[in-house]
């Protein structure tokens, strides 16, 4: 990842190269969670049936959007730390707690992989964060806010397996 010599200090710098392609290695699978989840998401909220599943399915609804917007947010800050968006060729799938279940009516399976989800996401951001620390306040700033949203996924998701336990 080439750099010009604009910046002597900061994540730019050349002399913090390998820190930023850490950083980038990290968004990059921060992106390609958040695709994941943009699928599952839209796949379960699509698949999901009955009187029950109707408000899971509308939060899933909702969250797709939610996701891909981090998606679009990593993907900038990888551009921006001279990094290479990718692309589908790419992707490797690995959310399998988030299959839609062979039931549509199997509501708290697919509330069990969302907080699955939500918990991995939330353990791969706090690394980013610790990456970021002392030489990447922007991206560090960034993720703690996806971070903030992920945390709220989560507990909206822990409240609901709540009512069906």
């Amino acid at each position: 990842m080439a750099t010009t010599k604009h910046v002597e200090t900061g994540i730019l710098a050349e002399k913090n190269a390998a820190k930023r392609q850490e950083i980038v290695d990290l968004l990059t699978q921060a992106y390609w969670m958040e695709m994941e989840t943009v699928m599952s998401y839209l796949a379960n909220a699509s698949n999901l049936d009955g009187i029950r599943a109707e408000e899971i399915a509308e939060a899933l609804d909702e969250d797709v959007n939610e996701e891909l917007g981090h998606a679009r947010a990593f993907a900038r800050r990888i551009k921006e730390l001279y990094g290479t968006p990718p692309g589908s060729m790419d992707f490797s799938a690995s959310q399998t707690s988030l299959q839609p279940p062979a039931d549509p009516a199997d509501v708290v399976t697919v509330i069990n992989g969302v907080i699955d989800a939500e918990s991995g996401a939330i353990a791969h951001y706090n690394r980013i964060i610790e990456a970021c620390d002392g030489v990447d306040w922007a991206t560090q700033d960034m993720v703690i806010d996806i971070l903030r949203d992920e945390e709220g996924h989560l507990r909206t998701f822990e409240r609901y397996l709540r009512e069906f336990d």
